[in-house]
């Protein structure tokens, strides 16, 4: 992996160079997201979730998305929020939860954390339930 990829995070040199990849900070913002209550799951792209769905892993870094730009870290968050939650105060937890995260974890500070909700989950009623109303 080359330099330009990774982010610099040690002040003291003098027992060699910390680097953190963009891949682990979108583990932690993906793990940081999904500990906020509303949050029904992450939207990723079609390999990740077929991956899964097979039981091969689970996608920690699952719709987050960490770009290095000249002025600072960018994050943009894709995920899918559940029926009857606030989505203005949801969604501002979980840049609060990103960020402390992120700032506790790696000391990195970052610009701008971006949520974007692409979804609603509407709980599906269980078997029990239903039997329940039927009688």
């Amino acid at each position: 992996m080359e330099d330009n990829h990774l982010l610099n995070v040690s002040e003291d040199q003098s027992l060699g160079r910390v680097e953190i990849a963009p891949e682990v900070i979108e583990v932690i913002a993906g793990i940081a997201a999904n500990e906020v209550n509303g949050v029904a799951n992450m939207r990723g792209n079609i390999a990740s979730n077929v991956t899964e769905r097979l039981g091969k892993k689970k996608q920690h870094g699952k719709g987050v998305k960490v770009e290095l730009t000249e002025e600072g870290i960018e994050i943009d968050v894709y995920t899918v929020l559940d029926y009857g939650v606030s989505i203005p105060k949801t969604t501002e937890k979980i840049q609060e939860n990103i960020q402390s995260t992120l700032k506790n974890m790696t000391a990195l500070e970052i610009l701008e954390i971006n949520v974007h909700v692409v979804g609603i989950q509407i709980e599906e009623k269980t078997d029990d339930v239903k039997e329940e109303t039927k009688a």
